[in-house]
């Protein structure tokens, strides 16, 4: 059973890496050479790499991204999780995969946030990666919390429960207060890092989005099988 699990998942991964990379490779990849023309005009270097060079390695990176995601999250956490995450159906894996982004994007990104060609941050790189392995870590605690809140309010009202869901969500406030100061400079616009860093983020909901969609289009019951087990029986 385990290994019908991890193909569901490989397999749901590989079509969301695909549309992933199919999407950094036209829009992200467009962002990215305007930045890096806004760049050069200001005394940067211009493009080492060329377009179909670029292209090939946005889709293969999108692939492998996936393939990680899918069977990570939609192979061995579903497997493992799957009676506990909350919902049914395409409702579970897009729980599932809204703790996926939480951990591995979300709660990170809202202390260190992607940035774009072109600008430096203080903060040096061993400091950045603890702090996002830390954040990670949260991100998956939280995720787990407002499962188990849903869980609990099962029979109150709606809103009530949909509060209690988003509760743990606060917790997030704490590494955002005691973070340390991470200044960035560089010659592209305010305006400019915010439109890219959004852009990033659309991709990986679309990525996690597409995961989801396509594990629940290739079904798998939400509940272990136990239909083929064999009991012993008694006559009469």
């Amino acid at each position: 059973m385990a290994t019908d699990y991890l193909e569901r998942g490989a397999v749901a991964g590989v079509a969301g890496g695909l549309v992933y990379g199919l999407f950094v490779a036209t829009v992200g990849n467009a962002f990215t050479a305007g930045l890096e023309t806004f760049e050069h005009s200001h005394g940067g270097g211009g493009p080492v790499v060329s377009e179909l060079t670029t292209t090939v390695a946005s889709i293969g990176g999108g692939v492998l991204w996936g393939l990680l995601f899918g069977i990570a999250a939609f192979g061995l956490a579903y497997f493992f999780l799957e009676p506990a995450i909350p919902g049914s159906g395409a409702t579970k894996r897009l729980a599932l995969a809204g703790a996926g982004f939480l951990t591995v994007s979300g709660a990170p990104w809202l202390v260190l946030p992607p940035q774009p060609p072109g600008v430096e941050q203080a903060l040096g790189t061993e400091t950045r990666l603890a702090w996002y392995a830390g954040l990670m870590a949260l991100g998956a605690l939280v995720a787990v919390l407002a499962g188990l809140a849903y869980q609990r309010t099962e029979h109150h009202h709606t809103a009530v429960r949909l509060g209690a869901t988003a509760l743990p969500l606060a917790l997030l406030a704490v590494p955002v207060a005691l973070a340390p100061a991470n200044p960035v400079h560089g010659d592209v616009p305010a305006a400019l890092v915010a439109a890219y860093r959004w852009t990033v983020v659309f991709g990986q909901l679309v990525l996690w989005a597409t995961i989801a969609g396509v594990h629940a289009w290739l079904g798998g019951s939400d509940v272990p099988a136990t239909d083929d087990l064999d009991y012993p029986t008694t006559a009469d």
